[in-house]
């Protein structure tokens, strides 16, 4: 669940919260337990420092995203702090925030820990510290002998001697029986994990039992590190998890006052004879050709509609043609009528002519983000919108959230590599 409430409404439940700015610049991303307990801490007088001012009075509304536990508060956070780099944030802004245990699918197999998904094999994380991972790491390789040594000794090196070493380099090494070990310890990581524990746990006991602390120090710390690794397998959680929710936390917030008061402009600016109550915004988003894709947003007296909200995979084009694209995703989106009473193009006069026939009952704008140049019947050579009136607030408002909708979804499509024009995947059928 994501959702813009008033920081004393938040729910005691754990997750992340957003602050964003008043351009809906996210500014800070936190992690909570309880979420309302830890946004209240910054609204203490006593609590404050010149940082907690400084976002204070920079902020203008806050945005939070539920979990299902701490951890993946914790691995969502570091997901959004990397994606939007708040500045606000100082921690886990560089580098890959995440850490995998990889067993490798090449030969020679093994298990690895890595930062980026970048060789085939089998991925188990992911987790954000890697002193975790490093733990886990060293228990499954001293308990299943996965080490192997490049060198070649005879008669085997030191650390095959100490039980330490798969042997790779000893006559006689059988590859069969190291990838059967290599499969045992991904089955741990997939199996009991109450039943792991427990071993350890009585291994911890009899080395205390027999004075052998040094061996029962390490036993304590692969319990604790263990445990939180599979606490964090099982969690499932995945970069993609959340993104509906992130998407819905990171759109453009539209004041219903601009729109009260806009739209009696916007009448006049475009000689209607009545009100409009609807709008319809449409917009196309792509990288290099890749994954076409548009949206269409809807606002019904001056509110997201979004049950009229609309997502379309391009299926005429194979390369970029943003008047073909419109073109088709207009028409697509009114086969069965359901028109509004004003169509918003996101672009300029070309953009507009490639639509503005096909449902020419309905008025049909657009608006040219250079220097925000609205187009129309009449202004066909285009306005430009001066953004502190009440007109420039309402179209500069849906616009934006119509952009930010399509490359919401563009992202989506990438990330999941799907770029099969033959097929149309959306939250509604069209």
């Amino acid at each position: 669940m994501s959702q813009e409430v008033p920081h004393n409404q938040l729910p005691h439940l754990p997750g992340i919260y957003i602050f964003k700015s008043v351009d809906n610049t996210i500014l800070y991303v936190g992690k909570a337990k309880d979420i309302k307990k830890r946004v209240g801490y910054y609204f203490r007088k006593q609590a404050r420092d010149w940082k907690i001012d400084a976002l204070i009075k920079e902020h203008v509304t806050i945005e939070h995203i539920v979990t299902e536990n701490e951890l993946e508060a914790l691995l969502l956070e570091a997901q959004l702090i990397k994606k939007y780099q708040p500045k606000y944030n100082i921690l886990l802004k560089s580098g890959n925030p995440f850490i995998y245990l990889l067993f490798t699918k090449t030969e020679p197999r093994l298990l690895k820990i890595v930062r980026v998904k970048n060789e085939p094999g089998e991925y188990f994380g992911p987790f954000i510290h890697k002193t975790d991972a490093r733990r886990c790491f060293e228990y499954l390789v001293k308990t299943f002998k996965l080490v192997q040594c490049k060198a070649t000794i005879q008669g085997g090196c030191l650390n095959y001697h100490l039980n330490r070493c798969a042997g790779n380099c000893v006559q006689g090494y059988k590859q069969a029986d190291y990838d059967a070990r290599l499969n045992l310890a991904k089955l741990f990581l997939e199996g009991n994990y109450d039943e792991t524990i427990a071993s350890l746990q009585t291994l911890l006991h009899e080395y205390n039992k027999h004075y052998e602390f040094e061996k029962a120090r390490n036993i304590a710390d692969y319990i604790t590190h263990i445990d939180i690794i599979f606490n964090t397998l099982k969690t499932r959680f995945t970069e993609r998890k959340y993104n509906p929710e992130i998407t819905q936390a990171t759109l453009p917030k539209f004041n219903q006052a601009d729109y009260t008061k806009g739209f009696y402009a916007l009448k006049d600016l475009l000689g209607l004879s009545k009100l409009p109550k609807t709008i319809d915004c449409f917009d196309i988003s792509h990288f290099q050709s890749v994954a076409l894709v548009g949206s269409s947003i809807r606002f019904t007296q001056g509110m997201p509609d979004k049950n009229k909200f609309r997502r379309f995979t391009i299926k005429t084009l194979i390369e970029q043609n943003d008047y073909a694209a419109l073109h088709e995703i207009v028409s697509r989106r009114y086969k069965n009528d359901d028109l509004p009473d004003i169509i918003l193009i996101d672009g300029g006069k070309g953009q507009r002519n490639a639509v503005k026939e096909l449902f020419p009952q309905v008025p049909c704008i657009s608006l040219a983000k250079r220097e925000e140049r609205l187009f129309s019947d009449t202004y066909p050579d285009g306005t430009v919108l001066d953004l502190h009136t009440d007109i420039g607030k309402l179209l500069v408002a849906m616009r934006d959230y119509a952009h930010h909708f399509a490359v919401s979804y563009h992202k989506i499509k990438r990330s999941q590599k799907v770029f099969n024009l033959s097929h149309f995947t959306a939250d509604k059928n069209n």
